[in-house]
Protein backbone atom coordinates (compact mmCIF):
# COMPACT_ATOMS: atom_id res chain seq x y z
CA UNK A 1 0.00 0.00 0.00
CA UNK A 2 1.12 3.38 -0.72
CA UNK A 3 1.60 6.65 1.17
CA UNK A 4 -0.50 9.72 -0.51
CA UNK A 5 1.74 11.33 -3.56
CA UNK A 6 3.52 8.20 -3.95
CA UNK A 7 3.84 7.62 -7.26
CA UNK A 8 4.59 3.45 -8.82
CA UNK A 9 7.25 2.53 -10.67
CA UNK A 10 4.68 2.17 -13.37
CA UNK A 11 3.40 5.62 -13.06
CA UNK A 12 6.79 6.84 -13.34
CA UNK A 13 7.02 5.41 -16.44
CA UNK A 14 4.12 6.49 -18.01
CA UNK A 15 4.81 10.04 -17.21
CA UNK A 16 7.94 9.48 -18.90
CA UNK A 17 6.26 8.12 -21.35
CA UNK A 18 3.75 10.82 -21.98
CA UNK A 19 6.54 13.65 -21.67
CA UNK A 20 8.86 12.43 -24.33
CA UNK A 21 5.86 11.26 -27.08
CA UNK A 22 4.95 15.14 -26.35
CA UNK A 23 8.48 16.25 -27.16
CA UNK A 24 9.09 14.02 -29.87
CA UNK A 25 5.88 15.77 -31.48
CA UNK A 26 6.60 19.11 -31.61
CA UNK A 27 10.30 18.63 -32.64
CA UNK A 28 8.94 16.08 -35.54
CA UNK A 29 5.97 18.86 -36.51
CA UNK A 30 8.15 21.93 -36.25
CA UNK A 31 10.88 20.75 -37.22
CA UNK A 32 10.69 23.46 -40.00
CA UNK A 33 7.52 24.70 -41.75
CA UNK A 34 6.16 22.19 -44.09
CA UNK A 35 7.34 18.87 -41.73
CA UNK A 36 3.59 18.78 -40.93
CA UNK A 37 2.94 19.06 -44.71
CA UNK A 38 5.87 16.85 -46.12
CA UNK A 39 4.41 13.75 -43.57
CA UNK A 40 1.35 13.32 -46.56
CA UNK A 41 3.30 14.45 -49.33
CA UNK A 42 6.26 11.92 -49.24
CA UNK A 43 4.06 9.01 -49.94
CA UNK A 44 2.39 10.90 -52.51
CA UNK A 45 5.48 11.81 -54.40
CA UNK A 46 6.90 7.88 -54.17
CA UNK A 47 3.86 7.09 -56.06
CA UNK A 48 3.81 9.71 -59.12
CA UNK A 49 7.44 8.98 -59.05
CA UNK A 50 6.46 4.64 -59.33
CA UNK A 51 3.61 5.75 -61.98
CA UNK A 52 5.99 7.91 -64.30
CA UNK A 53 9.09 5.21 -64.33
CA UNK A 54 6.19 2.48 -65.07
CA UNK A 55 4.45 4.16 -67.75
CA UNK A 56 8.18 5.55 -68.93
CA UNK A 57 8.87 2.02 -68.90
CA UNK A 58 6.28 1.13 -70.87
CA UNK A 59 4.87 -1.21 -68.26
CA UNK A 60 1.44 -2.61 -68.32
CA UNK A 61 -0.25 -0.71 -65.07
CA UNK A 62 -1.94 -4.06 -64.20
CA UNK A 63 -2.02 -5.93 -61.15
CA UNK A 64 -3.77 -9.20 -61.19
CA UNK A 65 -7.07 -8.74 -58.46
CA UNK A 66 -5.76 -5.04 -57.21
CA UNK A 67 -5.72 -1.81 -58.95
CA UNK A 68 -2.34 0.11 -59.43
CA UNK A 69 -2.67 3.00 -57.77
CA UNK A 70 -4.17 1.52 -54.39
CA UNK A 71 -2.01 -1.67 -54.80
CA UNK A 72 0.86 0.85 -54.93
CA UNK A 73 -0.13 3.09 -51.82
CA UNK A 74 -0.55 0.12 -49.58
CA UNK A 75 2.85 -1.20 -50.25
CA UNK A 76 4.06 2.39 -49.67
CA UNK A 77 3.07 3.14 -46.44
CA UNK A 78 3.52 0.06 -45.19
CA UNK A 79 7.64 0.52 -45.80
CA UNK A 80 7.87 3.90 -45.27
CA UNK A 81 6.23 2.99 -41.65
CA UNK A 82 9.13 0.28 -41.41
CA UNK A 83 11.85 2.71 -42.58
CA UNK A 84 10.92 5.77 -40.66
CA UNK A 85 10.75 3.76 -37.10
CA UNK A 86 14.46 2.01 -37.95
CA UNK A 87 15.79 5.59 -39.58
CA UNK A 88 15.05 7.64 -36.51
CA UNK A 89 14.54 5.47 -33.57
CA UNK A 90 17.97 4.33 -34.25
CA UNK A 91 19.08 7.72 -33.20
CA UNK A 92 16.46 8.26 -30.34
CA UNK A 93 19.91 7.57 -27.96
CA UNK A 94 22.30 10.14 -29.08
CA UNK A 95 19.40 12.73 -29.65
CA UNK A 96 18.66 12.38 -25.76
CA UNK A 97 21.28 12.49 -24.51
CA UNK A 98 20.94 15.25 -22.23
CA UNK A 99 17.75 13.85 -20.48
CA UNK A 100 19.59 11.07 -19.25
CA UNK A 101 20.41 13.31 -16.16
CA UNK A 102 17.19 12.17 -15.40
CA UNK A 103 17.28 8.58 -13.57
CA UNK A 104 13.72 8.20 -14.26
CA UNK A 105 14.30 8.35 -17.84
CA UNK A 106 16.35 5.40 -19.93
CA UNK A 107 17.68 5.08 -23.48
CA UNK A 108 15.66 2.20 -24.33
CA UNK A 109 12.57 5.19 -23.78
CA UNK A 110 13.32 7.46 -26.12
CA UNK A 111 13.32 4.63 -28.85
CA UNK A 112 9.87 3.44 -27.82
CA UNK A 113 8.60 6.85 -27.79
CA UNK A 114 10.32 8.32 -30.79
CA UNK A 115 9.15 4.63 -32.84
CA UNK A 116 5.40 5.18 -31.12
CA UNK A 117 5.15 8.62 -32.36
CA UNK A 118 6.11 7.38 -36.03
CA UNK A 119 3.47 4.28 -35.82
CA UNK A 120 1.02 7.11 -34.71
CA UNK A 121 1.97 9.94 -37.61
CA UNK A 122 1.94 6.95 -40.07
CA UNK A 123 -1.38 5.40 -39.14
CA UNK A 124 -2.64 8.93 -39.73
CA UNK A 125 -1.07 9.84 -43.19
CA UNK A 126 -2.43 6.26 -44.62
CA UNK A 127 -6.14 6.99 -43.70
CA UNK A 128 -5.85 10.04 -44.95
CA UNK A 129 -4.53 8.69 -47.90
CA UNK A 130 -7.46 5.99 -48.03
CA UNK A 131 -9.84 8.58 -48.05
CA UNK A 132 -8.81 10.82 -50.40
CA UNK A 133 -8.62 7.64 -52.95
CA UNK A 134 -11.99 6.92 -52.05
CA UNK A 135 -12.68 10.40 -52.57
CA UNK A 136 -11.45 10.04 -56.06
CA UNK A 137 -13.72 7.35 -56.95
CA UNK A 138 -11.24 4.84 -56.10
CA UNK A 139 -12.76 1.21 -53.75
CA UNK A 140 -10.55 1.36 -50.82
CA UNK A 141 -12.59 -1.25 -48.50
CA UNK A 142 -10.31 -3.43 -47.23
CA UNK A 143 -11.40 -7.37 -48.00
CA UNK A 144 -10.12 -8.32 -44.89
CA UNK A 145 -9.71 -5.15 -41.89
CA UNK A 146 -8.45 -7.18 -39.47
CA UNK A 147 -6.10 -9.13 -41.19
CA UNK A 148 -4.74 -5.50 -42.74
CA UNK A 149 -4.77 -4.29 -39.12
CA UNK A 150 -2.88 -7.61 -38.00
CA UNK A 151 -0.10 -6.98 -40.33
CA UNK A 152 0.03 -3.17 -40.09
CA UNK A 153 1.07 -3.59 -36.24
CA UNK A 154 3.22 -6.97 -36.39
CA UNK A 155 5.58 -4.01 -39.20
CA UNK A 156 5.21 -1.25 -36.38
CA UNK A 157 6.30 -3.81 -34.01
CA UNK A 158 9.11 -5.64 -36.41
CA UNK A 159 10.32 -1.15 -36.86
CA UNK A 160 10.70 -0.76 -33.33
CA UNK A 161 12.22 -4.02 -32.65
CA UNK A 162 14.89 -3.34 -35.28
CA UNK A 163 15.06 0.26 -33.96
CA UNK A 164 16.22 -1.15 -30.90
CA UNK A 165 18.85 -2.99 -31.70
CA UNK A 166 20.13 -0.73 -34.22
CA UNK A 167 20.13 1.99 -31.20
CA UNK A 168 22.34 -0.07 -29.54
CA UNK A 169 25.00 -0.12 -32.68
CA UNK A 170 24.78 3.35 -33.68
CA UNK A 171 25.31 4.91 -30.13
CA UNK A 172 28.49 2.64 -30.24
CA UNK A 173 29.54 3.83 -34.20
CA UNK A 174 27.57 6.56 -35.24
CA UNK A 175 28.96 6.26 -38.82
CA UNK A 176 26.49 2.99 -38.91
CA UNK A 177 23.70 4.98 -39.40
CA UNK A 178 24.93 5.95 -43.22
CA UNK A 179 25.41 2.62 -44.06
CA UNK A 180 21.75 1.24 -42.67
CA UNK A 181 19.68 4.18 -44.00
CA UNK A 182 21.98 3.70 -47.39
CA UNK A 183 20.68 -0.34 -47.20
CA UNK A 184 17.28 1.26 -47.22
CA UNK A 185 17.09 1.76 -50.98
CA UNK A 186 17.97 -1.84 -52.14
CA UNK A 187 15.46 -3.10 -49.86
CA UNK A 188 12.42 -1.01 -51.02
CA UNK A 189 13.07 -2.32 -54.06
CA UNK A 190 13.69 -5.86 -52.92
CA UNK A 191 10.41 -6.06 -50.95
CA UNK A 192 7.77 -5.67 -53.87
CA UNK A 193 6.79 -2.22 -53.01
CA UNK A 194 7.19 -1.24 -56.96
CA UNK A 195 7.25 -4.23 -59.08
CA UNK A 196 4.92 -7.32 -58.09
CA UNK A 197 7.89 -10.29 -56.70
CA UNK A 198 5.61 -12.67 -59.44
CA UNK A 199 7.57 -10.65 -62.22
CA UNK A 200 11.15 -12.10 -60.99
CA UNK A 201 11.89 -15.39 -61.94
CA UNK A 202 11.08 -18.00 -59.56
CA UNK A 203 14.62 -18.86 -59.04
CA UNK A 204 15.22 -15.02 -57.68
CA UNK A 205 11.76 -15.48 -55.51
CA UNK A 206 13.27 -17.98 -53.71
CA UNK A 207 16.23 -15.72 -52.30
CA UNK A 208 13.64 -12.65 -51.81
CA UNK A 209 11.23 -14.10 -49.66
CA UNK A 210 14.37 -14.31 -47.08
CA UNK A 211 13.49 -10.84 -46.69
CA UNK A 212 10.74 -10.22 -44.06
CA UNK A 213 9.53 -6.74 -45.31
CA UNK A 214 8.40 -8.64 -48.71
CA UNK A 215 6.20 -10.91 -46.82
CA UNK A 216 4.97 -7.97 -44.83
CA UNK A 217 4.30 -5.98 -48.21
CA UNK A 218 2.75 -9.23 -49.46
CA UNK A 219 0.69 -10.02 -46.49
CA UNK A 220 -1.33 -6.54 -46.01
CA UNK A 221 -2.00 -6.75 -50.13
CA UNK A 222 -3.73 -9.67 -49.79
CA UNK A 223 -5.70 -8.91 -47.11
CA UNK A 224 -6.91 -5.58 -48.48
CA UNK A 225 -7.75 -7.06 -51.98
CA UNK A 226 -10.04 -9.79 -52.75
CA UNK A 227 -8.51 -11.03 -55.49
CA UNK A 228 -5.19 -10.27 -55.03
CA UNK A 229 -2.56 -13.63 -55.46
CA UNK A 230 0.63 -13.05 -53.27
CA UNK A 231 3.75 -14.89 -54.12
CA UNK A 232 3.45 -18.51 -53.13
CA UNK A 233 6.12 -18.77 -49.79
CA UNK A 234 4.99 -16.13 -48.44
CA UNK A 235 4.20 -16.22 -44.11
CA UNK A 236 2.71 -14.32 -41.18
CA UNK A 237 4.66 -17.06 -38.92
CA UNK A 238 7.80 -16.00 -40.85
CA UNK A 239 6.96 -12.05 -39.92
CA UNK A 240 6.17 -12.73 -36.71
CA UNK A 241 9.43 -14.56 -36.24
CA UNK A 242 11.50 -12.03 -37.06
CA UNK A 243 9.53 -9.76 -35.20
CA UNK A 244 9.75 -11.48 -31.74
CA UNK A 245 13.58 -11.93 -32.25
CA UNK A 246 14.10 -8.32 -33.37
CA UNK A 247 12.46 -7.00 -30.25
CA UNK A 248 13.63 -9.29 -27.89
CA UNK A 249 17.44 -8.96 -29.06
CA UNK A 250 16.77 -5.14 -28.89
CA UNK A 251 15.67 -5.26 -24.71
CA UNK A 252 18.50 -7.80 -24.55
CA UNK A 253 21.25 -5.74 -25.55
CA UNK A 254 19.84 -2.10 -23.70
CA UNK A 255 19.82 -4.43 -20.46
CA UNK A 256 23.45 -5.21 -21.43
CA UNK A 257 24.88 -2.28 -22.48
CA UNK A 258 22.43 0.65 -19.98
CA UNK A 259 25.42 2.15 -18.26
CA UNK A 260 27.31 2.47 -21.71
CA UNK A 261 24.41 3.72 -23.50
CA UNK A 262 23.97 6.37 -20.78
CA UNK A 263 27.68 7.25 -20.53
CA UNK A 264 28.69 6.74 -24.03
Amino acid sequence: MTTLGTRTPLRITLNVWEGLFLREAVARLSADRIAWLWLLAEPIAHVALLVWVRTLLGRVRVIPGAEFIPWLIIGITLFILFRNQVNRGMEAVNANKALFAYRQVLPIDTVLVRCSLEGVLSSLVVLMLLLGLKLLGYDMTPGRPLGALVVWFTVFAFGMGVALVFSTVVTAAQEASKFIKMAMFPLYFLSGVMIPVQYFPHDLQKYLLYNPMLHAVELIRLAYFEGYRAVEGVSYVYLLGWTTTSITLGFLLHIRFKARLIAK
